[in-house]
């Protein structure tokens, strides 16, 4: 059995949703996700249906609110933006109790396609995402002149590498973009996600506060509890199978201000949902 899900946690009014460092509300892209939630999620379930699979949205319901209260009691270091991220890998494996092979889809992702994922993609290779590597210091900036958001590509690198190496494996690592994940239930498990999770958020706190001598001040300050940064380093560190999606299959509509018509599945990165509508309708969808 195959499954489609996607995730959108909407804030109640009065409820801040604190992203990394900056401490901002979400409020503005909180408003463009409401403005634009029902042709958001008819999407997802025309494609699903067209391809014949099943599709689940979650939201903001006592399911997540007792997620969250598990987290904040267990893991007081994570703030909600972060929990919300955890949450959809957390869903995954929930859904791996019923289904063989899972499309996840960020809510701001929309399919461009009638082609089927499960066809094009044989997921028996291995799981797949999306690699970010060429963003990671894409400007060659200095090392020690580094100052990035702990939500940045080169963040996530380093912080994956320093975890890879103090756990004894190869400091060989990758980017991971989460916004798409296509995935066996054989792999999921593999991949062990949540496995000695305590351990994890404890390696990922000293090696941000502890100085071993293999990474500058400047770096360390970037390091942070992000669901992709555990994924890559968890992909690497368990030998878990992976391939990577293309730029049809997984196209970031964000710096570059079109959709190019071979798009299969646009995430909406800068949420100018209306340029992803107007392709759809050209795509006859």
């Amino acid at each position: 059995m195959k499954i489609i899900y996607s995730l959108w946690i909407d804030i109640p009014p009065g409820e801040f949703y604190m992203t990394p460092k900056t401490g901002v509300e979400k409020t503005n892209t909180n408003s463009l996700f409401k403005k634009n939630y029902s042709k958001l999620k008819q999407a997802h379930q025309r494609y699903a249906e067209k391809i014949g699979v099943e599709y689940r949205l979650f939201e903001y319901d006592k399911k997540y609110k007792e997620y969250y209260d598990f987290f904040r009691t267990n893991y007081p270091e994570i703030n909600e933006y972060s929990i919300v991220n955890f949450y959809k890998i957390h869903l995954m494996y929930e859904l791996t109790e019923k289904y063989d092979e899972i499309l996840y889809l960020d809510f701001d992702v929309i399919p461009l396609t009638n082609d089927n994922f499960f066809d094009v993609w044989d997921l028996n290779k291995g799981i797949c995402v999306f690699n970010n590597n060429t963003h990671v210091n894409a400007r060659n900036i200095p090392l020690h002149k580094l100052n990035h958001t702990d939500r940045s590509p080169t963040a996530k690198f380093y912080n994956s590498q320093a975890m890879l190496i103090a756990t004894g494996h190869s400091p060989e690592c990758d980017v991971i973009n989460t916004g798409i994940i296509g995935a066996k239930r054989e792999h999921i498990k593999q991949l062990g996600y949540f496995d000695s999770f305590r351990d994890t958020l404890d390696l990922m706190t000293r090696l941000r506060q502890e100085d071993d001598g293999m990474y500058l001040p400047n770096i360390r300050n970037m390091f942070a509890y992000d669901n992709e940064t555990v994924f890559s380093y968890k992909l690497k560190s368990t030998n878990t199978p992976y391939q990577w999606l293309d730029k049809q299959w997984h196209f970031f509509f964000d710096k570059v201000w079109y959709i190019p018509k071979l798009t299969k599945l646009v995430h909406c990165i800068n949420k100018e949902f209306d340029v992803a509508w107007d392709r759809y309708e050209k795509n006859n969808l």
